[in-house]
């Protein structure tokens, strides 16, 4: 019987965090009738992860696919879905920063709450980011502000994603940078999107590939989806995230109107669903509520503007 989700997880040296991930997933689902297959694709981490997740025990259910060499986030991730098994296609950071804990909401949001993908989010509300420096706070803002016109989701840049395997078949898409996610809300086949909140967690053990490259990277991603956006005009429409129904609770949907944004980047505007006339859209908070680092230590009160 095929797995409900196969959850590809991309990997370059994350032998230390592989283990504690794979046992979060197995243990977010146990209590639930959902199956994931766990695909590891290990760009040749010198630090043995590849052999680490062929060692797993069966029952975890890991698969590990190999590949000749550091050849980038993105490529791996296709890849994985290329070759999974799964009714379900995802994708999870390997550094234990996305909290599996979700997954059952995740996962019932497609099977019964009507989305066709469902994200993991830092800025859906309920969900955060603890323990980011400040700079590392303003780039994301700044990233998810310039990616926010042409994408339905708060969370323009999560890395957590969840998808029916229609949304993406047949669909080409360009492994450029790190953000596939981004590149499969503009250009995958789907009507519906829900975002369930979680706190994003820095990672504790490895390094973090993220640097000067990455950030030009995504630049140049945004200006080929920006390309696209403006000469196929999609349209796709965001709804709130239904929550597994946990023993004595009554499943019902999170959000009201206000998070239910339709959007379309043909015409630039964003509608609350229920409403007369035009929505205010709602943005991420800023990383500099009480101002930016360098006044934040100044008497007398400071503002964002």
């Amino acid at each position: 019987m095929n797995p409900t989700l196969t959850l590809v997880v991309p990997t370059y040296n994350e032998r230390e965090n592989l283990i504690p991930l794979v046992q979060k997933i197995t243990a977010a689902l146990e209590p639930t009738p959902y199956r994931a297959e766990i695909l590891i694709v290990d760009d040749n981490s010198p630090d043995g992860t590849a052999q680490v997740a062929e060692s797993l025990d069966p029952r975890y259910g890991v698969r590990v696919l190999r590949r000749s060499g550091k050849l980038g986030l993105s490529s791996a991730v296709i890849a994985g879905w290329k070759e999974a098994k799964g009714r379900l296609l995802g994708v999870i950071d390997a550094d234990l920063s996305h909290d599996p804990a979700i997954l059952p909401d995740m996962i019932y949001s497609l099977l019964e709450g009507g989305a066709d993908i469902a994200l993991g989010s830092r800025y859906a509300p309920g969900g955060g980011v603890a323990n980011w420096p400040w700079f590392r706070r303003f780039t994301s803002w700044v990233a998810i502000m310039l990616g926010r016109p042409i994408c339905p989701a708060r969370d323009v840049t999560s890395g957590y994603l969840l998808m029916k395997r229609e949304v993406i078949e047949g669909v080409e898409l360009n492994p450029i940078g790190f953000k596939i996610n981004l590149e499969v809300m503009i250009k995958g086949r789907y009507a519906t999107l829900c975002e369930a909140p979680f706190t994003f967690v820095d990672r504790q053990l490895g390094r973090s590939k993220f640097g000067s490259g990455e950030i030009l990277n995504y630049l140049r991603q945004l200006a080929q989806l920006y390309w696209y956006c403006w000469r196929y005009k999609p349209n796709h429409r965001a709804i709130p995230y239904t929550p597994y129904p946990r023993p004595g609770q009554t499943p019902e949907r999170d959000g009201g109107g206000e998070t239910n944004l339709a959007w379309d980047c043909g015409r630039g505007e964003s509608r609350s669903p229920g409403r007369r006339g035009w929505g205010r859209r709602r943005y991420p908070p800023s990383p500099f509520q009480n101002g930016p680092p360098y006044l934040q230590s100044r008497p007398g009160p400071y503002r964002d503007r």
